[in-house]
């Protein structure tokens, strides 16, 4: 393994390659993504004024930077958490003293930290270790594959959960396992299965673990699916809302608390993984404040965190929602925290009669006539203790009352440099725009549609669906937009699979929805994803971008996302991660630089076994690429007795090994032998 001071970095893998080519790219060639770098004219080298030098420099890549005074570098140096300075390498280099780490990226990209401006990290992650992931799978017969395994490694009484993240349109087969399928592979073992948020799927044993009869009536907002004889056929369906989706899975077994800050760990390293370094968390059902904090409260005073995290804070009492916010506005204030953890405001539920669920398969939900007689106080409470806020808001008649709430509020109290926002906005109307832009608000836009929009398709047909949403139109149009994935459950939270999206038109099921005029290019998409996303949490200027001053983080990617084919955008992942100038997540030959993760617990976790996003088959066939889903399904930074370090070369050999899902417990890896 090559040494990690300077002076050693520069003579072996982490130095400058002699010969190597520094040619600045035409701010043409950088929006396209060329791979050729062009002769235009020279970059240029900003820097900080002083004495000090960098603790790291990166070299010969390729930085994305997204400033428009800077826009191309070839080399970065790093100081205290924050690029110090950013340009030619050349000039660069000459910043470097014998303490000074030097790294090569091997003419890789390299972007600004992605910034997920609608996950719910903070829920997901406290769940992680106990989740089979079906993100990414294309095939039903894997998917069924992978359940199976994991119920035999699951003992009683726990469960084997797959809690969205995918939709049956990914599958080669567009279907859902049926029930008989579920209880032929698990007669004993209780399986739920989320499907997005229009219906969930138990087999027997979890109809018995939870409780469900003949005479168990339906809940409000939701149907439980009986046979001829009144018995539930294990079918749960959300009409029109999520909470009996939400109220059952609640009721499985929970980790302990020091297994959910392994898990949350976990969690955070698989973000890091796909270039993730900041969350805009958007709380969520069952995630009650301060309880249901202490875990990454812990693991941020403890140092652990690998991502950056605002979050807001979501109403858990139907009816008691303006309580809920009068007790929080006296317990937190918005931006009380620091860099790596601070709080961001509330929602995305602000009242529960606001509530549109976007389920595509039923008819829209017309909201109770009390939606405005609620919504008016918790708005204007909010407005007067400056707590900005997010609402959840599929549909754009559910927006138009909500802003109708605003504007009656806004001419009492003035928004002035509250950023406040809608989230989701799929059908949102030109007039709501205008209306959203000339009250100072913004749009939070996720990737659903490349989930559902077959189902919306099949609605509400092609054209309809031609903007949904309309972000060029919201751009045009001054309002402030920002990219994210709405993750855990309504999508997965691979940050690429959004870009794809954005960028091609495409749902995950390989459909085509927009036409070309209503695609975004690279660039643009990538800002959504970077400095556009700092104005949600109130950060800008502090990240987003690769310009000195800002903290230093940053993702090296697999490919080059300006150049790939559109399809294989969805296939990028980093392959090192830096968070305030410190390497969080790192791959192949960035792998020793990373720190290690400890297994995941309990034992038989699914993350243990591969779990995590599933790229798809032919993106990895090249023995780095298979090397880095096996160190991802690891998470391991140190040698073992059966592979050392050398992953790479048991991974392409002709033995199980080269099933890269399989690969740590076929040969028996023994790397979490300490």
């Amino acid at each position: 393994m090559p040494s990690r001071d300077s002076q050693a970095g520069r003579d072996g893998l982490f130095s400058p390659r002699p010969g190597q080519p520094q040619l600045p790219l035409t701010r043409r060639q950088f929006i396209a993504g060329a791979a050729a770098l062009g002769a235009a004219a020279a970059t240029r080298t900003f820097a900080m004024n002083a004495s000090t030098p960098p603790d790291l420099i990166l070299v010969n890549g390729k930085f994305a930077t997204l400033d428009p005074a800077n826009p191309q570098a070839d080399a970065v140096a790093i100081r205290d958490g924050r690029f110090a300075a950013v340009g030619r390498r050349d000039d660069i280099m000459r910043l470097a003293a014998s303490s000074t780490q030097v790294v090569d990226l091997g003419g890789r990209r390299a972007i600004p930290g992605l910034i997920d401006s609608h996950m719910h990290i903070i829920r997901g992650g406290l769940n992680y270790n106990m989740e089979l992931r079906w993100d990414g799978v294309r095939s039903l017969a894997d998917a069924m594959r992978m359940l199976k395994e994991q119920v035999a490694r699951t003992p009683a009484p726990q469960w084997v959960r797959v809690v969205g993240g995918f939709t049956e349109h990914q599958f080669a087969e567009k279907r859902l396992p049926t029930i008989d399928e579920l209880n032929a592979v698990a007669p004993d073992t209780p399986v739920f299965i989320l499907h997005l948020y229009d219906r969930a799927i138990l087999n027997g044993a979890a109809l018995r673990a939870v409780g469900y009869a003949k005479d168990t009536p339906n809940p409000p907002g939701g149907e439980i699916v009986r046979d001829g004889n009144g018995n539930p056929t294990g079918l749960l369906l959300a009409k029109p809302n999520a909470t009996i989706l939400y109220a059952t899975l609640a009721k499985g077994p929970k980790l302990p608390p020091e297994y959910q800050k392994n898990s949350t760990r976990h969690f955070m390293r698989e973000v890091n993984r796909l270039g993730v370094t900041g969350v805009i968390d958007a709380g969520g059902g069952y995630q009650n404040y301060p309880e249901d904090y202490q875990i990454i409260e812990e693991l941020h005073k403890d140092g652990q965190l690998t991502v950056r995290l605002a979050y807001n804070l979501f109403t858990q009492k139907p009816k008691e929602e303006l309580s809920d916010f009068r007790t929080w506005s006296g317990q937190v204030k918005p931006g009380q925290g620091d860099d790596l953890y601070r709080h961001n405001g509330a929602g995305e539920m602000l009242v529960y009669s606001a509530a549109d669920f976007e389920d595509f398969r039923v008819e829209r939900p017309e909201m109770p006539p009390s939606m405005e007689s609620d919504l008016e106080p918790v708005i204007r409470l909010l407005a007067e203790q400056r707590w900005p806020w997010r609402l959840h808001a599929t549909y754009d008649e559910t927006i138009s009352r909500a802003l109708d709430v605003y504007e009656k509020v806004a001419r009492d109290i003035p928004f002035d440099g509250l950023h406040w926002f809608f989230d989701h906005a799929e059908t949102i109307s030109d007039r709501n725009i205008d209306r959203i832009a000339a009250l100072g608000g913004g749009i939070a836009v996720q990737h659903r549609m490349a989930y559902q929009g077959e189902y919306f398709v099949e609605r509400y047909g092609a054209r309809a669906a031609e903007a949904t949403p309309p972000i060029k139109r919201m751009l045009e149009r001054g309002v402030k937009v920002g990219a994210g994935t709405d993750a855990t459950r309504v999508a997965s939270y691979n940050p690429w699979v959004s870009l794809y999206w954005l960028t091609t038109g495409k749902t995950v099921g390989g459909m085509s929805m927009y036409p070309q005029a209503n695609l975004l290019d690279r660039e643009t998409a990538l800002r959504l994803w970077t400095e556009a996303n700092t104005w949600f949490s109130s950060e800008e200027g502090k990240k987003g971008r690769i310009a000195v001053g800002q903290l230093a983080d940053l993702a090296v990617l697999s490919a080059d996302y300006f150049a790939v084919p559109g399809d294989e955008i969805q296939d990028i992942t980093s392959v090192m991660t830096l968070l305030g100038g410190k390497v969080v997540y790192g791959d192949g030959d960035f792998g020793p630089l990373a720190p290690v993760v400890p297994p995941a617990m309990p034992d038989w976790s699914p993350v243990r076994h591969g779990g995590g996003y599933q790229g798809r088959p032919g993106a990895l066939r090249d023995k780095a690429g298979l090397a880095r889903s096996a160190a991802a399904a690891c998470a391991c930074a140190s040698a073992c007795g059966v592979h050392g370090h050398a992953h790479t070369s048991a991974l392409a050999a002709n033995v199980p090994a080269s099933d890269a899902r399989g690969f740590w417990g076929a040969l028996g890896c023994s790397c979490w032998a300490f």
